[in-house]
């Protein structure tokens, strides 16, 4: 018995002196730690994202972190396979969007990180000042793809799509999909660059190059399947 508690306690000598070599990983680098809206996105932060999806007081938590001005919605029904749950109301972000909308929360805290590390970056480097309008076509509606009656309900029929159709830099230019997405400026490289880093915290990016339907818009959602076009 005094030989085992010998081994014992050597044993927990040990593994304290190799955990006080070690010190504990940053945050951004810990599969466990709460994502961090601020850090920049590496390779754990889709894992992230996915794990808030579970949470839904952990998600407010963190979307709370962001900039976005947002009331918590109440769960509930709106019709067949239609609903609003673990939804937020946006009523700003970190630009103004006209008429606030609603989103799941990981949905928001996905445009929380595409619009902190991809769009207001892009904007400098483009234009050299930030974006301070949205311009959106809404994002939830209790429908199916494309309107259709024959088709599946989209993703805007549990507010996890949110449609885009342009912005508003700091000086008043404004940059559309519809007008500029087939130019060969400016607007139309900064369109595309923010369009293709979207990929990397939603899961269906749709563009005018995904098809007709999307030639006035950018459609991102959280979806179950993955689509950047």
């Amino acid at each position: 018995m005094k030989r085992s508690l010998v081994t014992l306690a050597l044993f927990t000598l040990v593994a304290a002196a190799m955990f006080a070599a070690y010190p504990r990983l940053p945050d951004r680098w810990d599969p466990w730690a709460d994502l961090d809206l601020h850090e920049s996105p590496n390779f754990l932060t889709r894992y992230k994202l996915a794990r808030l999806s579970a949470d839904p007081q952990r998600c407010r938590a963190v979307l709370a972190t962001s900039n976005f001005v947002f009331q918590t919605l109440e769960d509930r029904a709106t019709g067949p396979a239609c609903g609003l749950y673990n939804a937020v109301r946006i009523e700003r972000t970190s630009a103004d969007v006209g008429k606030a909308f609603s989103l799941t929360c990981r949905s928001a805290v996905s445009l929380a990180l595409w619009e902190r590390h991809a769009l207001q970056p892009a904007a400098r480097r483009y234009f050299g000042e930030p974006v301070t309008r949205i311009e959106h076509f809404g994002s939830y509606a209790c429908r199916n793809v494309y309107g259709r009656s024959n088709a599946v309900r989209s993703q805007h029929a549990i507010a996890e799509a949110f449609d885009i159709a342009g912005f508003v830099l700091a000086d008043g230019t404004r940059i559309r999909v519809l007008s500029d997405w087939d130019g060969t400026g400016s607007a139309a490289a900064f369109l595309r660059d923010v369009r293709t880093s979207a990929c990397e915290f939603f899961d269906g990016v749709l563009s005018p190059d995904y098809n007709a339907a999307h030639r006035d818009h950018f459609h991102f959602d959280r979806g179950r399947w993955r689509t950047c076009r």
